[in-house]
C-alpha cells in the first residue's frame, strides 16, 4: 500500500521561505513521478511542480523561479523548496504519486 505524508507547512511572512516534504512508503519516488499541487480556499486544486522518474522537473507559471522540487532517493522523500513566498501562495499543499495522495500540509503567508 502506498502512503504519502506531507510536512513542513506553517505560517510565514511574505518573502520568507519554507521547505515542504513528501515522505513516501510502499513505492519508490525514483520509479514514478511525484507531483505537488495546492488548493486555496474556495478554489480548485492546481498544479505546482512535478519531478519525473528521470529527474526532469516542471513548474507552474506562478511559481517558476521561486520554487524548486527535488528528491532524496535514500529517504524516499520529495521536497518542495519555496522561496520568496507571497500571500497568493497560501494554500493546502498536496503531493501525489500515481493515483495516491497525501493528507496535505497548510501554508499560510501573511503580508
Amino acid at each position: 500500500q502506498v502512503q504519502l505524508v506531507e510536512s513542513g507547512g506553517g505560517l510565514v511572512q511574505a518573502g520568507d521561505s519554507l521547505r515542504l516534504s513528501c515522505k513516501a512508503s510502499g513505492r519508490s519516488v525514483s520509479s514514478e513521478g511525484v507531483t505537488w499541487y495546492r488548493q486555496a480556499p474556495g478554489k480548485e486544486r492546481v498544479f505546482v511542480a512535478v519531478i519525473g522518474h528521470l529527474g526532469t522537473t516542471l513548474y507552474g507559471d506562478s511559481v517558476k523561479g521561486r520554487f524548486t522540487i527535488s528528491r532524496d532517493n535514500a529517504t524516499n522523500t520529495v521536497y518542495l523548496q519555496m522561496n520568496n513566498l507571497k500571500p497568493e501562495d497560501a494554500a493546502i499543499y498536496y503531493c501525489s504519486l500515481i493515483m495516491y495522495w497525501g493528507q496535505g500540509t497548510q501554508v499560510t503567508v501573511s503580508s
